[in-house]
């Protein structure tokens, strides 16, 4: 209907972005921040996470150091940057006015912090909630941006997005069992989920869950998507799943159990049998938002192995006098302005065409599965570099390559992005390409080279 055409395609009705003497005032605006308020914290960040942890589950919430810096950020109007001016218009809600491409410099910067998304938090542009809000804005009822959008614009509450189950492979949508039935005026869930990245801060309190309302219609039409209040009675919060050891505390991943978990039909995203089309357009703007930061980890990453090459010497020579060395720094660059280019080419057509185009589609799942891989392929050299330091506690490197390899099964992993780009690759050369029906040569072979005797 009409109201799918918007959540679809309002970006090719592109709205204005900002002006670009504001927008270069606002990314001045955000490296001032950066410098003056996000690199000074990191190790005050990591050191009030631990404490928390410490605390135990219970006391599980962003640190104070968050909440000062969200403070700041809104006085600097750094914040909810992400909310694309095409969204905010259909959501009716103000967001931080810029395009998709726009938004892909501000997100590179405060990529390049350490925890990957610690400046994110601080201006309200971090994951999950981000793609949730998103989902929110572009297919919510005004009750449901009332009661939930509304204040994750302003951090007072955070969310988690329920889809990943052990029991099945959930890369594939179709494959999601977490079941979703009618009983009288309210929907039952029942089912167990894991990864659920946000569900252990005790601020989370919305998950927008993926599950099956319908067995018996097409495949894709056997999924929806649901709000649902974290303290619904029937929920447990089984355990976080630890990554390279890590909870990723305050935050955590999270496997849930859904035991009779009641909810009111009024709970219902747009409408039953709408999930892996709400999934599809929640994995565009919001996945490409862990390219824009991949990048920014990627380039900090760089000019700490430049600064380690011209600093140190071995063997009589600086290590950046090296050839091997100077190859390593120029490949960096290289394979960091690929992903780039092709990060704000999606970003762009984003802005012009919407997601659903084809093409645009293709490039978001090419960036999903270059960027983590290009980003834990430059930390990996510059961790080299470094030798023992780059694994230790004294840079960010460690962390940059654990969140780069984790985003690698993030949303989906890179083989599925592999093969969305591959299939949709083969579609379009056999009907749009000027080339694909040059084929082969047809030689004359009625002369033989050497006749036989």
């Amino acid at each position: 209907g009409q109201f799918g055409k918007k959540a679809g395609e309002a970006a090719g009705e592109s709205s204005k972005a900002m002006e670009s003497t504001a927008f270069a005032q606002l990314t001045e605006h955000l490296w001032d921040f950066m410098r003056t308020d996000i690199y000074p914290n990191e190790l005050l960040f990591f050191k009030q996470v631990e404490e928390i942890r410490k605390s135990g589950p219970g006391h599980w919430r962003q640190p104070q150091i968050i909440f000062e810096l969200r403070e700041k950020a809104k006085a600097r109007n750094l914040f909810n940057l992400f909310l694309p001016v095409d969204s905010a218009a259909v959501a009716g809600r103000k967001g931080g006015g810029l395009s998709n491409v726009q938004y892909a410099d501000c997100c590179e910067i405060m990529g390049t912090a350490n925890h990957a998304e610690f400046a994110a938090e601080a201006c309200n542009c971090a994951s999950p909630d981000t793609g949730n809000m998103e989902v929110l804005a572009r297919f919510g009822t005004e009750a449901q941006k009332r009661q939930w959008l509304e204040p994750l614009l302003d951090a007072q509450i955070r969310s988690a997005y329920a889809m990943t189950e052990p029991a099945v492979a959930s890369s594939d949508a179709t494959n999601i069992r977490t079941s979703i039935r009618r009983e009288g005026d309210e929907y039952v869930i029942n089912g167990r989920k894991h990864w659920i990245t946000g569900v252990g801060n005790v601020d989370c309190k919305v998950m927008i869950l993926m599950g099956q309302t319908n067995s018996e219609v097409e495949t894709y039409r056997q999924q929806s998507q649901i709000l649902v209040p974290t303290d619904a009675a029937g929920i447990t919060l089984v355990r976080a799943m630890h990554t390279f050891g890590d909870d990723d505390c305050p935050k955590g991943h999270m496997e849930i159990l859904f035991e009779d978990v009641r909810v009111p039909m009024s709970s219902i995203i747009w409408e039953e049998g709408r999930g892996f089309e709400i999934a599809q357009l929640r994995l565009g703007p919001g996945r490409i938002h862990h390219c824009m930061r991949m990048i920014g980890q990627a380039e900090r990453a760089l000019s700490l192995m430049c600064s380690r090459a011209v600093s140190r010497k071995a063997f009589g020579q600086r290590l950046a006098e090296m050839g091997s060395v100077v190859q390593q720094v120029a490949e960096c660059r290289a394979e960091i302005d690929q992903a780039r280019l092709m990060v704000r080419e999606a970003a762009d057509r984003m802005d012009r065409l919407g997601n659903k185009d084809r093409y645009t589609r293709q490039l978001l799942s090419l960036v999903k599965a270059i960027v983590p891989s290009m980003t834990q392929r430059v930390v990996d050299r510059a961790m080299q570099l470094h030798g023992g330091l780059g694994a230790s506690q004294d840079s960010f490197l460690p962390q940059a390559f654990a969140a780069a390899r984790c985003l690698r099964w993030a949303d989906g992993p890179d083989e599925v992005h592999w093969r969305t780009a591959g299939r949709l690759e083969l579609a379009r050369q056999a009907k749009t390409s000027p080339l694909y029906s040059l084929g082969l040569y047809e030689h004359d072979k009625s002369i033989p080279f050497r006749a036989k005797l």
